[in-house]
Parts: structure tokens; C-alpha cells; sequence
């Protein structure tokens, strides 16, 4: 309502400078030519007043406009003492202002909140332009981890530490890595980092921000741990293969003695080769998992061949069967599709298997009526699955939640190791590896493997 009294306050004074122009016109005709001496000055007044009044304004809009501009909402405007027709204007203004300084002090006291939060936490924090690698953000906790205490631009980083500085350009938004971080602050020193990133984007700009963890304590006790029970690792895996393979052995001799009384068939000579040749096949397969154990973490191409499954679970009823026997274990397998197939190593593909059987085993070992039940099929999302079923003791929420954790295990004796590189060997085949239990009902295993 003010603004609109501003515009017609303008309107009247136009319109009465309208009026005084038309003055001489019709003192002219009536002959009265001397009055215009008197019409002259007040035509003068008129003009005047009106400049004034426009100069007035546009000053006022220009005093807002700077004040705007240079962001100071302190400035007020004096709204009693101005022109009748200004108040309005003046009083707008004062609340526009009043208005703005509420929203720059909310928005400073949000960033000094949230810099007082980034000085408290002890991950390190820096965000920079990734158009001109402009550091705009970098906190405490960073500039003790790197001993650095200002940084203008990333690129400062090159000549002071050029391998953590090529891992953060290279880090993609979304992703995290493990880094390296050397600093020179009294004496040198290296320092494990995990690094994980995220992209915004403002007004055009492209910025990174990424977060660096310390993790040197965390892998120093982790390799600590790695080291006291390495030795143990590489015994539990070959005994999951020997133990199988000396049953095998064991019933094959005493096959092999009895054919000595009642003389040899082809059917026995059939079960001798079939036997010796699992025996073979799975002495291989241990050596190269040995190997390839060794070399897990440089592993960088897998041996990938076409794998039917069902060939996969016969070579593993036939290598498991004795043990499974001696046990009073029923082992059934149920396949969909006889002609399921995977791409994949098939060593470590078997190494995966056998490890889950042998837990089974041991889950079952004090129920009544054990069985083990391998089954494969095919997913809607044309993924191929793989079962490892059992009726055992089953897990509680808590150990699932841990046993794919390096070294973690239930058994006094186990290693905690089998889960763990069984996730590591899926993972390396662009799958997965679930577990689902019931304490008291049964465990099931789930792979799922992409075409």
C-alpha cells in the first residue's frame, strides 16, 4: 500500500506540471500575457520539486542497492524524518534488510556450527574446485594428519607428497581407497589413509570432497594378527582337501583287498579308476589353490573356463562320499537345469564348495538325520545360484554377522579363515555370498554368480 501512495504522489506531480503547462496557452488567448510573469516561477517551483523527488528516490534506491550489493544489512533507513511519500519506500527497504540480515545470520551461524563440528571430528576433511583445484575447505584434523597448515590449491600437494596426491585425483566420487600418506614434520613418516570421496556440484562448479581416515593402528594390528596365524591358514585349507582324499584313499585299498579273495571285476576296475582319478584331480587342484592362495591379492585374471554345474556337483559327491558315509551324512543334490553353466576357475570355484560342505559337516555332526542338500538354478535375473543347504545347529544373528571376518571362527580350532576367502574368491568371480540361519533349524549358503 506504501509503494502505491509512492506512485500516485509521482502521478499528481506530473499531473500537475501537466496542468501549469497548459497555463500560457490560455492566458495568451484571454490577452492576459503579463500573468505569465507570475506563472513562471511557479512553473520553475514545479520542476524543481519534481527532480527533486525523483533524485530523492533514485537515491534511496541506489543507498538499497549498494547495501544489497556489498552485503551490509546493518545500514537502516530513517523513516520518520523522510518525505511523507518516502516513509513506505524507506520502511519496505528496512524490512527487505531486516529480512536479509536474518537470513545471513542463520546462514553464518549454520557455517560456524558446521565448522566447529569439522574441527571435532577427527577424520580429516578438504573439498576443492576439481575445474581449478581451489581448496575450499580443509580442517583441523586434516592439517595434523599431513602437517600442513594451508593449502590454496591441490596441486600443492604434488611437490609435497605426489603419490597421496595422484590417489585423490584418481579417486572417483563414490568409491574409497586405502593411501598412503608422507609427511616430513620433524622426521619422516608414513601413514595409512582410507580415502572415500563424493561430488557436488554449485552455479556450475564441480567440487570434490574427500574424507581421510586413519587406519594405520586398525591394519598394524590387523597384520599383527595376520602374521600369528598365517601358518594356520594354509594348514586348515590343505586339511579340508587331505581329509577327503585319505578317506577316499582308505576305501579304495580296502576295495583293492577284497577284489585279492574274490577276484577283480570291470566294475571294480571301474571304481578303482574313477577313485584314483578324483584322487588325481583333487592333488592338482590342491596344488594350484596353493599356489594361487599365495598370490591371492595379485591376482589379477582368473582361470576362467566354462563350468557345468552338475559336473561340479558329482566330482564333489564322489571326493566327499566316504567322509560323508563314515559320518552316516545323506549328501543330496537337486538341479534344475542339468545344464546350468558357469564361467569360472573351477580349482577355486571346488575350494569354495568344499569348504562350505565341510562346515556343513560340522554343523550337522550332532543332529539326527543329517543332510546336506546341494541345489543350483537358475534366477529371473538370469543369475545362476548355488545352494549349500544343511539341517544342523544353525547360527545365531550375531555370528552371521561375522563369520566372512578374516580369522573370526566358533570352533576352537578353526582358523576363521575358510569364510573369509571363500567371500574373497566369489567376489573375485563378480558374485555374492549370503548366509541365512535359524539356530536349532539349519543353515543355507547362497552364491550368486552373473552371466
Amino acid at each position: 500500500m506504501g509503494f502505491k501512495n509512492l506512485e500516485w504522489a509521482l502521478i499528481a506531480r506530473v499531473m500537475l506540471l501537466l496542468l501549469t503547462l497548459s497555463v500560457p496557452a490560455f492566458v495568451i488567448v484571454k490577452g492576459w500575457s503579463e500573468a505569465l510573469v507570475f506563472w513562471l516561477p511557479v512553473f520553475m517551483l514545479q520542476v524543481v520539486d519534481l527532480l527533486r523527488f525523483l533524485r530523492k528516490t533514485q537515491s534511496e534506491f541506489n543507498q538499497f542497492i549498494e547495501s544489497v550489493h556489498y552485503r551490509d544489512f546493518s545500514r537502516h533507513f530513517d523513516e520518520r524524518h523522510a518525505y511523507t511519500q518516502l516513509q513506505p519506500l524507506r520502511k519496505g527497504f528496512n524490512e527487505i534488510n531486516s529480512t536479509f540480515k536474518t537470513i545471513t545470520l542463520e546462514k553464518e551461524t549454520q557455517y560456524h556450527n558446521l565448522q566447529k563440528v569439522m574441527e571435532l571430528v577427527e577424520t580429516g576433511i578438504l573439498s576443492y574446485n576439481m575445474d581449478n583445484g581451489e581448496v575450499v575447505l580443509m580442517n583441523e584434523s586434516l592439517r595434523k594428519l599431513l602437517h600442513v597448515p594451508f593449502m590454496k590449491t591441490i596441486h600443492y600437494l604434488s611437490k609435497r607428497d605426489k603419490e597421496l596426491y595422484e590417489s585423490i585425483l584418481a579417486l572417483e566420487p563414490g568409491h574409497t581407497r586405502i593411501a598412503t600418506a608422507h609427511t616430513s614434520h620433524f622426521e619422516k613418516n608414513t601413514t595409512k589413509v582410507l580415502l572415500s570421496a563424493t561430488a557436488l556440484q554449485n552455479e556450475g562448479s564441480r567440487y570434490k570432497l574427500v574424507a581421510f581416515q586413519n587406519v594405520n593402528e586398525a591394519l598394524d594390528e590387523t597384520e599383527s594378527q595376520a602374521w600369528q596365524k598365517l601358518l594356520n591358514v594354509l594348514t586348515h585349507e590343505i586339511m579340508n582337501s587331505v581329509a577327503p582324499i585319505s578317506s577316499l584313499a582308505d576305501t579304495l585299498k580296502n576295495r583293492l583287498q577284497e577284489t585279492q579273495s574274490t577276484g577283480i571285476t570291470a566294475e571294480d576296475l571301474e571304481d578303482l579308476e574313477v577313485g584314483i582319478s578324483t584322487i588325481k584331480q583333487r592333488s592338482e587342484g590342491l596344488l594350484r589353490f596353493a599356489e594361487t592362495y599365495r598370490n591371492l591379492n595379485k591376482i589379477t585374471k582368473l582361470n576362467l573356463d566354462t563350468v557345468y554345474v552338475k559336473d561340479l556337483f558329482a566330482n564333489l559327491q564322489r571326493l566327499m562320499l566316504p567322509t560323508l558315509a563314515q559320518k552316516g551324512i545323506h549328501l543330496e543334490t537337486n538341479l534344475a537345469n542339468p545344464y546350468i553353466t558357469l564361467h569360472a576357475d573351477p580349482t577355486l570355484l571346488d575350494q569354495v564348495l568344499i569348504n562350505l560342505l565341510v562346515n556343513a559337516m560340522e554343523a550337522v555332526k550332532t543332529v539326527e538325520a543329517p543332510q546336506i542338500t546341494l541345489a543350483a538354478y537358475t534366477s529371473p535375473d538370469e543369475k545362476t545360484v548355488i545352494k549349500v543347504m544343511d539341517n544342523g545347529i544353525g547360527m545365531s544373528q550375531e555370528v552371521q554377522e561375522k563369520i566372512f571376518i578374516p580369522f573370526f571362527s566358533t570352533r576352537k580350532q578353526g582358523s576363521g579363515i575358510g569364510l573369509s576367502l571363500c567371500k574373497q574368491i566369489v567376489l573375485l568371480h563378480r558374485g555374492t555370498i549370503q548366509v541365512q540361519s535359524v539356530p536349532g533349524e539349519g543353515t543355507t549358503f547362497m552364491l550368486r554368480f552373473g552371466q
